[in-house]
């Protein structure tokens, strides 16, 4: 299988004059961008940055964020993108772990990165302003003699940190043969097109923002930056360069729809839309597609480790069904506490998903956790900790996590049931649901809501008894917040919600449901 670097050629050698990228007022052609990239290729080679080597990078969504991760593809060198928010102690553990060979960064992370002793140690690439040992633009000084292309299929790529939110991030290694496949796979599940344009809003450090990066060189499309996610910035873009493809998770679809309906925005171009990184609750499901109207609308389920779990390109067709397996990967769903993947559940039962690791975008393991692999590898399959099951017709629902299970009176209850049944309400704008310590029933259900108008726990009780949601899984109480706390990619953090690290509005009295 090709590298990274000669798939980029690829689309080189095809379409020189194609537009590749933009970033404001900054617009290349792939040949424009391949000859950059190698600068920036040689010039880190020249800091000593060689093929195996980590390059950890704490920057936005902006140009030079893009063309290091393809320099390092050329070069061989593992680029190791953290969250650009990283707190000093963040940016320590993955400097740490990944030994990385130099650092960079951009003003908005200098302080993180100054704030780890083993960062400011290392050599500082400084982009945007930042003081550092060396200033990118110090990289564009050096042309290659010959052509860097010094990777192979089976060099580490890239290396994703999971985002950590039960314990130390894990390191996610990825071959070049892999992440080619996962593009591969999203281009054909999104039915792209030659000369697709999607807005490079996801974050490269996150596994969606690089899947769109990649797959838009496959396709020799358009990445149009968006350095940090602004629902103004981002219809503008949307409008100004044509994006006929978005590929976000539900959080940021949640507030475009919400800053439209206020200032309005043109969206003609766009006719493919796709979601991960969360479920997608089923008012939100329809709105965006009353208000969109695609040709595609697919549901992606996935992770670092294994790109593809499973897909629908017909988003609205069963609502909250994941589909069926990726191109690349096969599942199943085993009985919670399963010790292999031969202990497959019956369909219409919840169980844990799992993934062979025989397919083509998976990960090996986890970097320097042997703790990790021994939790969730088994025998050639990941674990992937979340729950679900394939109904008569062969497709997957993702009912939550195993953590997040609520166990109340014996009885296994998902909140992701709960959340899609209350999201249908019109008074209800965003809802998340987790189970507090009860000492009758274990844990009792908590729906806390964040309102869209005015309701009552009682209007809210009376829309779930009006469902055919069973009875035992109706929340016992309501909690009106201001907002639902979230990951920086959308997933809700449930574990903030069950520590009362959440702002109640005063206006919405909390409230037990009549049961």
């Amino acid at each position: 299988m090709l590298d990274l670097g000669r798939t980029f050629l690829q689309s080189v050698e095809r379409s020189p004059h194609a537009l590749a990228v933009v970033d404001g007022a900054q617009r290349l052609t792939y040949a424009e961008w391949y000859e950059r990239i190698q600068r920036v290729a040689e010039g880190l080679s020249v800091l000593g940055v060689t093929r195996g080597d980590h390059l950890m990078v704490v920057l936005q969504n902006r140009i030079e964020m893009a063309t290091i991760h393809w320099a390092c593809q050329f070069l061989g060198a593992i680029v190791t993108p953290l969250n650009w928010r990283a707190k000093p102690d963040e940016v320590e553990y993955c400097a740490t772990d990944s030994a990385a060979k130099a650092v960079v960064y951009e003003p908005v992370s200098a302080e993180a990165v100054a704030g780890s002793p083993t960062a400011a140690r290392l050599t500082r690439i400084a982009v945007g302003g930042a003081d550092g040992t060396v200033r990118y633009e110090q990289l564009l000084e050096h042309a290659p003699a010959a052509p860097l292309l010094a990777a192979s299929s089976e060099d580490i790529s890239l290396m994703l940190y999971t985002s950590g939110t039960t314990g130390k991030p894990k390191g996610v290694p990825r071959k070049h043969r892999a992440e080619r496949a996962a593009a591969l796979g999203h281009v054909a599940q999104n039915l792209y097109r030659r000369g697709e344009r999607t807005l490079g809003v996801m974050p490269l450090y996150h596994t969606m923002g690089v899947r769109s990066l990649l797959a838009m060189a496959l396709v020799d499309g358009v990445f149009v930056c968006v350095p940090k996610f602004d629902c103004a910035a981002a219809f503008q873009s949307i409008e100004q360069e044509r994006i006929t493809a978005l590929y976000l998770v539900p959080t940021l679809y949640h507030d475009m729809l919400a800053w439209r309906a206020q200032h309005g925005a043109e969206i003609a171009s766009v006719t493919k839309l796709g979601f991960a990184g969360a479920p997608m609750q089923d008012g939100l499901l329809k709105r965006l597609n009353e208000t969109f109207k695609p040709e595609l609308f697919v549901n992606h389920y996935g992770s670092s480790e294994v790109f593809t779990f499973a897909f629908d390109q017909d988003a609205t067709r069963k609502a909250g069904s994941a589909g069926r397996a990726g191109i690349n990967t096969r599942i199943r769903v085993v009985a919670l506490g399963a010790d292999t993947a031969d202990q497959v559940v019956a369909p219409g039962e919840e169980g844990q998903i799992v993934c062979e690791l025989q397919g083509d975008e998976a990960f090996e393991a986890y970097w320097n956790r042997p703790d990790a692999n021994a939790k969730s590898i088994r025998a050639g399959w990941y674990f992937t900790g979340d729950t679900g099951y394939l109904d008569p017709d062969g497709d997957l629902f993702v009912t939550g996590r195993v953590d997040d299970m609520i166990i109340s009176g014996g009885e296994n209850i998902s909140p992701v049931d709960i959340e899609s049944v209350l999201s249908l309400h019109p008074d209800v704008d965003e809802v998340a649901v987790a189970g507090l310590q009860d000492e009758r029933w274990g844990q009792r259900v908590v729906a806390f809501v964040k309102p869209r108008g005015d309701t009552s726990p009682e209007a809210l009780n009376e829309h779930v008894r009006q469902s055919d949601l069973q009875n035992f899984k109706r929340p016992r109480d309501y909690v009106f917040v201001r907002e639902i706390p979230k990951s920086p990619v959308g997933k809700i953090l449930r574990r903030k919600l069950i520590a009362g690290d959440y702002e109640a509005l005063p206006a919405h009295e909390e409230g037990k449901a009549q049961q």
